[in-house]
């Protein structure tokens, strides 16, 4: 099986990355000058990237198989051909699992990918990220972007508070039944409706809905890999909550001139739209704003529109567009620069709007926190026999 271990291609930085050597379980797809980088999200295994891998390297059988191994012996990267390479982020699948939660931001997770495209001797590639993925991208992105050809980022959010989804009776229901689902059937069950909107969900494909499709694959899948393990779940989510991206990083991915694609799904309940937008604004003019009818799996759900959206990033970047005509956002007013400078050199503004953020924070972590104590206690009262103690029912 092919991995990388990452502290070897690290150059004695003395970052954390050095101590544990850490292995990156990772596969490639396909043959090609054309290089793509794919980094998937939370909770999510290379193979997570089924439909863009048969989209952009035309097969998901990858190159390690030795069945087919004899096919490929004329291929080379000459021509147009796409060589994608998809891995397991730390925590998850086959790759290593650190046990601290310090071990997992997405700077050090930005670095094993690094690392990975020196494993592979890539010098540049397209990297491609789906929701935590992509806040790992947009590090590797201002740390490398002399590395970097293009990015793609599906289903994003700045991290932090905007990892919190949209508070509503849909999406707390959804995460009472993740912090209870123990097994393979019911992270399933969760799963689906994390990852797609209803209406796709409910859809028939012949004499089944999806859903009903969909739940025996996941369930197979879940098997197959595993439940994702505490230290590996914390961690992740650890990375996605410290995540946040520094205007100086912000301007070394738009000062790069590669073009951007920021892709997301209308009805995503787990990464809400309108910051993706605003990252998208924030790289103006590198960035072009894909909005699709569909839910946090887009990927899956809009299957053929996103590969369409992902190769004609691939064309402009070849071609060298010209970023302004790349983009489809409006540039922000002059007016509205110096407004922003002026509110940040006074710092009154940012301390309320921090203020405000950590404020909301906390409600709805104590909001969720009194809704699953409030369960936990209905559970038990209707656990509880009465008994009878002579003519007395106690």
């Amino acid at each position: 099986m092919p991995f990388c271990n990452v502290s070897s291609y690290q150059n004695g930085d003395g970052d954390e990355l050095n101590i544990n050597g850490t292995n990156i379980f990772y596969r490639t797809y396909g043959q090609g000058p054309v290089k793509v980088l794919l980094i998937i999200g939370l909770a999510g295994t290379h193979d997570s990237w089924g439909p863009q891998i048969k989209g952009l390297a035309g097969t998901v059988i990858p190159n390690d198989d030795e069945s087919t191994a004899s096919d490929r012996s004329n291929e080379s990267d000459e021509g147009d051909g796409v060589e994608v390479c998809a891995f397991d982020n730390r925590g998850m699948g086959r790759s290593s699992v650190p046990t601290k939660k310090s071990e997992y931001t997405t700077i050090i997770m930005a670095k094993d990918a690094i690392a990975l495209m020196d494993h592979l001797g890539w010098k540049k590639a397209h990297v491609f990220g789906h929701s935590m993925g992509a806040m790992i991208t947009c590090k590797l992105g201002a740390m490398v972007p002399d590395r970097v050809l293009s990015l793609a980022l599906l289903n994003v959010t700045g991290g932090g508070y905007e990892c919190i989804p949209k508070l509503d009776r849909h999406t707390l229901s959804i995460a009472i039944r993740f912090s209870r689902a123990k097994s393979p059937e019911q992270r399933a069950t969760v799963d689906l409706d994390t990852h797609y909107s209803q209406e796709y969900l409910e859809e028939y494909v012949g004499d089944e809905t999806r859903r009903s499709i969909l739940y025996q694959q996941y369930v197979k899948s879940i098997s197959s890999t595993g439940m994702q393990s505490k230290h590996g779940f914390d961690g992740q989510i650890n990375a996605c909550w410290t995540h946040k991206m520094s205007w100086t990083e912000l301007e070394s991915i738009r000062a790069s001139g590669f073009p951007i694609s920021v892709i997301h799904g209308r009805y995503d309940v787990i990464a809400q739209l309108c910051h993706a937008k605003k990252l998208a604004e924030k790289l103006h003019p590198s960035a072009r704003m894909v909005e699709l009818h569909g839910g946090h799996l887009v990927s899956h759900e809009r299957t053929k529109e996103v590969n369409a959206a992902l190769l004609e990033l691939i064309n402009a970047s070849k071609s060298k567009i010209n970023l302004n005509e790349w983009t489809n956002l409006q540039k922000k007013s002059k007016v509205f620069k110096a407004t922003r400078i002026s509110f940040c050199k006074t710092g009154n503004l940012s301390f309320m709007v921090d203020t405000v953020e950590k404020l909301r924070v906390f409600l709805l972590y104590f909001f969720g926190r009194f809704v699953l104590a409030f369960e936990r206690a209905r559970r038990a009262m209707r656990s509880l026999k009465p008994v009878r103690v002579g003519s007395a029912l106690t």
